[in-house]
């Protein structure tokens, strides 16, 4: 059993950065491939990137077509963390950011129902 637990959301303007980051506890970390996912209010919840476990594996990382360029996930083993770093901040990014582990090795990491493990969310708010 693993336990997500994510930080780092909060209030920023339009433009700025914010860096999520997510502890994971209860498994061998580097055997998970890794997902971050958001849902807003009414919204269904959507991905936005992912990183591939890394043993044994060659990692790679994917994105949404919505945050490519301006996101970028990386993973630590030795501290079981994944970050999700957030640069040039919109409106439309505000959501609450999920993020989840998965017992795949790299394929059908963009969609939800291949994940094992969730976090609780935390609030992302970009103001206008």
């Amino acid at each position: 059993q693993v336990q997500l637990a994510e930080s780092g959301g909060g209030l920023v303007q339009a433009g700025g950065s914010l860096r999520l980051s997510c502890a994971a506890s209860g498994g061998t970390f580097n055997t998970y491939a890794m997902g971050w996912f958001r849902q807003a209010p009414g919204k269904e919840r959507e991905f936005v990137g992912c990183i591939s476990r890394t043993a044994g594996y060659t990692y790679y990382a994917d994105y949404a077509d919505s945050v490519r360029g301006r996101f970028t996930i990386s993973r630590d083993n030795a501290k079981n963390t994944v970050n999700l770093q957030m640069n040039t901040l919109k409106p439309e990014d505000t959501a609450i950011y999920y993020c989840a582990a998965s017992k795949n090795t790299s394929w059908g990491l963009k969609r939800k129902e291949n994940y094992d493990y969730w976090g609780q969310g935390t609030q992302v708010t970009v103001s206008s």
